[in-house]
């Protein structure tokens, strides 16, 4: 990836330190779940239906078993889609029901954590599920909302201005965290 001009961009977690962090992840998200095969990882669009791929892998490797993933966009639930525009919507994708499941948000970072409130909106509009978690990557600050992540590969203070970058070999041919800060 080119760094657009004017912009510097710093690695935060290296290929191997990501590997690394997704398994520790993985480990954690084992421990706590009572029953790891009814639990259900969705990734919330863009980089966090990836991250889910990645991670429901991960999972299958250590725990034994498959998992079911699929994706959940919070677009039409977001509170603030003036202020932070509008993308091309992905279609939710729910392989099975949510209904009394533990289910596992899956997001590259946190921000001001009104993707995570309209993510939980969009979500019981498909059921009531057991309980439900949300892990992220990175947890960058600046929360607009009382939403903290229940498993965090890593916590960086940013300014506003400031953007992280989660890089993954199946989308771009490199793998890592990267900080992004304009010159």
């Amino acid at each position: 990836m080119t760094a657009p001009a004017g912009s510097e961009r710093i690695e935060l977690l290296s290929a191997q330190d990501l590997t690394r962090t997704l398994q520790r992840l993985s480990s954690q998200v084992l421990e706590t779940v009572e029953d790891g095969e009814a639990l259900l990882l969705l990734g919330i669009p863009t980089r966090g239906v990836q991250l889910a791929r990645v991670l429901a892998k991960q999972l299958e490797t250590m725990g034994g078993y498959p998992l079911a993933q699929g994706t959940l966009d919070p677009t039409f639930h977001r509170d603030d889609l003036q202020r932070v525009g509008t993308r091309m919507v992905q279609a939710t994708d729910l392989p099975i029901s949510v209904e009394g499941r533990d289910v596992l948000l899956v997001d590259d970072v946190i921000f001001t954590g009104r993707t995570i409130r309209a993510a939980l909106e969009a979500l019981q509009a498909w059921g009531r599920p057991r309980r439900v978690m949300l892990l992220v990557m990175v947890d960058r600050g600046h929360r607009e909302l009382p939403i903290q992540p229940d498993f965090c590969g890593r916590h960086v203070p940013t300014r506003r201005s400031e953007t992280i970058e989660l890089r993954l070999q199946d989308l771009d041919g490199e793998e890592g965290v990267y900080l992004r800060r304009e010159q």
